[in-house]
């Protein structure tokens, strides 16, 4: 099957690649930047919570006011906020300075190359690029790509380890003026980038009231007027496009709680478990993110021939069980293919379940279906990292692994049930 990439697509995808070296580095860095500046687990895990809560609001009103306003001016924000947070850690290590830039740009959420709480605006600017058959497989490319990225920016984040018996902040900081540096050209290539003509007319029209629905007659219209035909067209499938999209947001809700319960802290795990350095956590992250991103490919043709809901329902079935024999590795060898290959089946459904809130509603309305999309799953999971925190001071470090294990395995079932139907492709694009 051909790809159909257009010019402004391209870039978007490739944005997500070069964004991503720095997730990646942030991934391995940040916990551990922390954990060397004595704080405890229960302060980590607090501030990347708060991190998650903040993005959980913003996540909301990008995604409504990026569908009226254009989704450019988000992602330029975001990169602006990425280069003063970077900046600023590698000035600093006073606590409040670091709580800033970790709650503003998500330092350490390992977000695989997507522009953190702004992300509704990039996911339903690309979504409304691409043609909406190949939606499973383009996303999951374009997804493959932010974990090759962060594959390669976990490999940098070992450059601390090149610094022994330097202090902290001389030794993290040319990772944060790494990243820094990696949203100043992703900056750069999108103030080069136009929004599709077709969306500006959209939103123009939107904004004179005289778009394909309006309803322009004043008092009680007449039932038999186009207008109000089509008002109630429109009544009724916005009502259909509500109750899907509140249905994904119950079930990631229960997907999100479980990913921030590890997620974030995976790298202090492994530190803490067993005591391996900054550089050996890299590289198993890097060699996870890797496979990750040939796992998304797969299974971005997968869901051609299965459908989006299956394939996501039986790798989360298949991570889930690696991630309950993780906590009974007696090594970090062992542990480290363990996570590996967990972390691939898992997360290389990423793409595919993006593709299916973008079929949930049409164009007009894709920014607030990506944003209650990500903030059902972020909310939910900025919670995860403080209780992960206080478990693991508490010397409980297999709980969280478990919890999270048992909490996706439920999730796939859900999950199955109440989308199983999107895997018919009439209905699968029905309101693209």
């Amino acid at each position: 099957m051909k790809i159909e990439l257009k010019g402004a697509a391209k870039r978007l995808v490739l944005i997500r690649g070069l964004r991503s070296l720095g997730q990646g580095a942030m991934v391995v860095d940040l916990t551990l930047y922390l954990k060397d500046l004595s704080w405890s687990g229960a302060a980590i895990g607090g501030v990347t919570s708060a991190a998650g809560l903040v993005g959980a609001v913003l996540i909301l009103m990008v995604g409504i006011l990026s569908d009226r306003k254009g989704r450019k001016p988000f992602l330029l924000t975001y990169e602006f906020l990425t280069i003063t947070a970077a900046v600023a850690a590698s000035i600093t290590t006073h606590a409040l300075v670091l709580v800033l830039a970790i709650v503003v740009a998500g330092f350490g959420r390992g977000q695989s190359g997507a522009a953190g709480p702004f992300s509704p605006a990039e996911q339903a600017w690309l979504a409304r690029l691409i043609n909406p058959a190949q939606r499973g497989l383009i996303f999951s490319l374009n997804n493959a790509v932010g974990f090759i990225g962060m594959a390669v920016g976990a490999v940098i984040g070992g450059i601390p380890a090149l610094f022994p018996g330097q202090d902290p902040l001389t030794a993290y900081r040319p990772v944060f003026l790494m990243v820094g540096a990696v949203s100043l050209v992703c900056m750069l290539i999108l103030l080069g980038t136009r929004e599709d003509a077709s969306e500006q007319e959209f939103k123009a029209q939107e904004n004179r009231g005289d778009g394909p629905v309006a309803v322009k007659a004043i008092g009680v219209p007449r039932e038999d007027t186009e207008e109000v035909k089509a008002w109630a067209r429109e009544k009724a499938v916005r009502k259909q496009e509500n109750a899907s999209m509140l249905k994904l947001a119950l079930v990631n809700a229960l997907n999100g709680l479980a990913i921030g319960l590890t997620g974030p802290m995976m790298a202090y795990w492994f530190s803490i478990r067993y005591g391996v350095s900054p550089a050996a956590i890299g590289m198993t992250l890097s060699v996870g993110y890797l496979l990750t991103g040939i796992s998304s490919v797969m299974n971005g043709f997968l869901a051609q021939h299965v459908g989006v809901v299956k394939s996501v329902t039986w790798m989360r079935v298949l991570g889930s069980i690696f991630m309950l024999t993780l906590p009974w590795m007696p090594n970090f060898t062992l542990a480290s293919v363990i996570f590996v290959i967990r972390n691939a089946i898992n997360r290389g459904t990423t793409g595919n379940r993006f593709a299916l809130s973008a079929s949930l509603t049409r164009d007009r309305r894709r920014g607030l279906a990506t944003s209650i999309n990500a903030l059902s799953m972020r909310l939910p999971s900025s919670i995860g990292p403080s209780i992960t925190g206080y478990l693991f001071d508490m010397g409980f470090l297999s709980l969280p692994l478990y919890l999270t294990a048992t909490l996706q395995l439920i999730n796939a079932a859900i999950f199955q049930v109440v989308f199983g139907r999107y895997d018919n492709k009439e209905v699968a694009h029905q309101v693209s």
